[in-house]
């Protein structure tokens, strides 16, 4: 398997590309902003130094894995709507793949986050041939558990993480044949 083939995912409305350093200009606003800020950093909005930290972060799981989030843009405006994709983590004491998402709030409700989720996904089994893949957020916040239950990932338990309340879902990789 060639990088390139996950370095840049295509959907209908979305591209996603492996981010870079100089994203961190266009991606602070969207994750500053407090709508978003309230689910993902709910102590307050990340500062540009952590964006940059952020993409620091990514690089250097793209660097080990050969895939990891992307960064996200509208196909048609090339404006950077969001950063979604894989990334290692660790859920009670296990290594896991999650599949995370952070769209542009102004942006919410039309599907997006769903749409390139589902080629992560598709990544996910099709290219990486990953067992399962793991989602979780805050237990509040229902419109990322939307997105999962679209997605056909499974309600596993509720967790701790970052110090608050969590709940974990789980997808395995359908059978073939």
């Amino acid at each position: 398997m060639a990088a390139v083939e996950i370095e840049r995912v295509r959907t209908a409305r979305l591209t996603g590309t492996r981010p870079a350093f100089r994203d961190a200009d266009e991606l602070h606003p969207l994750m500053a902003d407090p709508r978003v800020a309230a689910w993902l950093w709910p102590e307050g909005p990340p500062s540009p130094a952590e964006v940059r930290s952020l993409l620091v972060r990514d690089a250097d799981h793209w660097k080990r894995h050969r895939w990891g989030p992307w960064l996200v843009r509208d196909a048609a405006t090339g404006a950077a709507v969001g950063r979604v994709g894989l990334k290692g983590t660790e859920v009670g004491g296990r290594e896991e793949v999650e599949v995370a998402w952070m769209i542009a709030a102004d942006r919410w409700g039309e599907g997006l986050a769903t749409e390139i989720a589902a080629e992560a996904v598709r990544v996910a089994f099709a290219i990486l041939a990953l067992a399962d893949l793991v989602a979780f957020t805050l237990v509040e916040n229902a419109p990322s558990r939307r997105v999962m239950d679209h997605l056909g990932f499974a309600y596993e338990r509720d967790i701790e993480h970052a110090g608050l309340p969590h709940v974990l879902y789980r997808l395995s990789r359908p059978a073939i044949g």
